[in-house]
């Protein structure tokens, strides 16, 4: 990405949150289809749109506006300090569901590091595990400006990616893509699948608050959730229409993606799309745990202590193991039932409270 670009005002104020906050979900989104399947394509093609359209990028987006506009008003660039202003002494039942969230996504990664090098590549599970530890440890320990800059622009990168595999997809198979979204009617559940699916992405909004320095007004900052949204979900439609020509054999397949490159037959694009796969992992996990050391940098600052650079990298290696270890749960049981249930406790202690609470605190401060 050119730096120009990067340091424009209307790129950060605007779009920055939105591609960080893309990097952040993409992995235990929908990197490897998994999620997709669960949430959305079990409820056919058709259903799956519908509640990726209507229920799941509309939940991200409102939440994402009011969000931005609260860490703007009140200066909470952390989720620690947005959650105290928020919720008062409440503000732990976010870290408890929080760091939850990111070792249950990092055993998210850490599977499907394994599952994706088994199957491609005949890797050893350690080696990717190994590779995505040392990525991510020298990333947090660059800090801030880094981290923002390489996650905007592997979200780029990405984007283009994902742009091929659904034009690709649609000229080797666009009959069965169109065949699958018109041939199942929505089976009941796509609402509450879209729902679901939105608030546990929802939940991950104030792991990006750190890019909120650069937004000033309120124009800017409900404009940069309004389309945070977008930004996210755009690759998980194009990825999801092109599932929907496989429809239904791929929603039992571990990583679906595998399944849909292999159909393409293109071993040089298949070695590609697992390159940047690894890099969504890298960004994910870089993303969740920076979020945690702004916290951490946070609470030493308001003490007059500043945090040692070593600290970032060992807090990395520190949360990394911890979810390879759940990684041996698998990557089906990890989404299915992890996701799920952690899914409701973010809607009672963010969702909920941000779009009530959080709005009538807006409204006593006033538009400045």
């Amino acid at each position: 990405m050119s730096t120009s670009l990067f340091k424009s005002k209307i790129f950060q104020r605007y779009l920055l949150p939105g591609f960080v906050f893309q990097s952040i979900i993409i992995a235990g989104g929908y990197g490897t289809g998994r999620e997709l399947a669960e949430f959305f394509l079990r409820f056919s093609p058709l259903g799956g749109v519908l509640g990726m359209t209507l229920i799941a990028t509309v939940s991200i987006s409102v939440v994402g506006a009011v969000t931005f506009e609260f860490a703007r008003v009140f200066h909470t660039y952390d989720y620690r300090s947005f959650f105290v202003q928020l919720l008062g002494k409440g503000w732990v039942l976010y870290e408890i569901g929080y760091l939850a969230a990111v070792l249950l996504i990092l055993g998210v990664i850490g599977s499907a590091v394994g599952t994706m090098l088994s199957e491609s590549f005949g890797l050893p599970y350690v080696v990717g595990v190994a590779g995505m530890m040392l990525a991510v440890g020298f990333l947090v320990f660059k800090g801030t400006a880094t981290v923002e800059y390489f996650l905007a622009t592997w979200s780029l990168v990405l984007y283009a990616t994902y742009v091929v595999l659904f034009f690709w997809s649609i000229r080797a198979f666009g009959g069965e893509m169109a065949t699958g979204l018109s041939s199942h009617a929505p089976e009941s559940g796509w609402a509450l699948g879209g729902l679901t699916y939105g608030v546990l992405q929802v939940s991950l909004i104030p792991a990006v608050l750190f890019t909120m320095r650069h937004i000033e007004t309120r124009r800017e900052a409900v404009g940069a959730g309004l389309l945070a949204g977008v930004i996210a979900m755009v690759p998980a439609l194009l990825f999801l229409l092109a599932m929907a020509g496989h429809y239904p054999e791929i929603v039992e397949r571990p990583i679906p993606v595998n399944f849909l490159l292999e159909t393409l037959g293109s071993r040089a694009f298949q070695v590609w799309f697992q390159i940047v796969l690894f890099g969504t992992l890298i960004e994910t996990g870089t993303g969740l745990i920076h979020a945690f050391n702004e916290r951490v940098a946070g609470v030493l600052q308001d003490r007059g202590r500043d945090m040692p650079a070593m600290a970032r990298p060992v807090i990395a290696v520190a949360l990394l193991l911890t979810g390879a270890a759940l990684s041996a749960f698998g990557i089906v049981a990890l989404v299915g039932r992890g996701y799920t249930s952690i899914a409701w406790w973010f809607l009672a202690i963010y969702v909920v409270p941000i779009l009530t609470l959080g709005i009538r605190k807006l409204r006593r401060v006033g538009a400045h």
